[in-house]
């Protein structure tokens, strides 16, 4: 698979088989993303990979958690601005609409827009998960490293025949991860990650993306 294949048939894949992910696929992966790029080489990236009894148990608690109807963890973090101003709050609903369409979910049916994110907290039935934290004392340029990282360990996945979907949800139920985890005090948990192949059997929508002319501008001589 080239670059460019593996560019354009990567996608937030949301429904899993439970065949295993065999461990030294996922080494290889994680051994050539560490080539990422990041400002004097900090390499500012925390990962964890979550197979096997760990990443069920961490699906148990966080099952426990939705059915309780337990509050969200206080974010560490701003997802989103709280007004997003024009042409980014007209993406963000027409991807919510797409999403919810493609389930069969109207934006009425409150429970069942429920029950279709607390998939997120069970990994979508993916046998693997990557969970990504960052130094608290990091700033925004090393933020975006990480999302370089991620990007890169997400292309990679692709040339192995497998799928990803990175999932900000997780960072609301950080407590969960962290009793599964027990990761350093001074680390942030920005997403998590779920690895596996592709249940064909899961319908979807491909959210299509903006005109070139929207997002590049060239400045030629």
């Amino acid at each position: 698979m080239d670059v460019y294949e593996a560019v354009t048939s990567r996608r937030a894949v949301r429904g899993f088989t439970d065949r295993p992910v065999p461990r030294e696929v996922l080494e290889r992966v994680l051994s050539a993303a560490a080539w990422s790029p990041s400002g004097s080489n900090l390499q500012p990236w925390h990962a964890y990979v979550v197979t096997g009894g760990p990443l069920a148990e961490l699906k148990k608690r966080a099952g426990r958690r939705v059915a309780a109807g337990d509050p969200w963890d206080e974010r560490e973090y701003e997802m989103y601005p709280p007004a997003l101003k024009s042409p980014y709050g007209e993406r963000r609903s027409t991807f919510g609409k797409e999403r919810y369409s493609a389930l069969g979910v109207t934006r009425e049916d409150w429970e069942a827009r429920q029950r279709a994110a607390a998939d997120n907290w069970q990994c979508f039935g993916a046998p693997a998960a990557l969970f990504c934290y960052i130094d608290r004392d990091m700033g925004p340029p090393q933020w975006a490293d990480v999302g370089m990282y991620l990007q890169t360990v997400m292309l990679l996945l692709r040339a192995e025949g497998l799928h990803s979907c990175p999932q900000m949800a997780w960072s609301v139920y950080r407590r969960t991860v962290a009793e599964v985890l027990s990761p350093p005090e001074e680390l942030i948990l920005f997403c998590g990650m779920s690895i596996g192949f592709e249940d064909v059997t899961v319908g979807y929508v491909r959210t299509g993306r903006a005109p070139l002319d929207e997002t590049v501008t060239f400045v030629e001589g």
